[in-house]
């Protein structure tokens, strides 16, 4: 059965969020959006392929950065409206220079930072 990306469950948008996790480790790197384009694309060159909501435009992971992400597997979820992206992840995922951009838990009702960024 040929996967089309036309068959996912999309807001309104036109969008579905997509979670990217460490294929080795299963880290939960980030939280980012696709829309129909950018699944294809990253299915087309295993280049993870984002659509950017501020910029209304197309990023690939790591274009600018160098901290690329190229795609293991694509799973998509039981309703067919979230993605999972394992991939393999080349320097920090954050734009903040984490290596995820979950570095801020919730302790005892207060904000703590449990990772600091990578060194350069």
């Amino acid at each position: 059965m040929n996967f089309d990306p036309q068959s996912l469950r999309y807001d309104s948008n036109g969008l579905i969020p997509v979670i990217a996790q460490d294929h080795l480790s299963q880290e939960v790197l980030m939280m980012a959006w696709m829309n129909a384009e950018s699944v294809a694309q990253t299915l087309a060159t295993g280049k993870v392929t984002y659509w950017s909501r501020s910029r209304q435009a197309f990023w690939v992971k790591g274009e600018t950065s160098g901290h690329v992400q190229r795609m293991v597997e694509l799973r998509v979820d039981c309703d067919r409206d979230c993605l999972l992206a394992l991939v393999d992840q080349v320097g920090p995922a954050c734009h903040t220079n984490r290596r995820s951009c979950f570095y801020t838990a919730v302790r005892d009702g207060e904000e703590v930072e449990i990772m600091a960024p990578m060194a350069d």
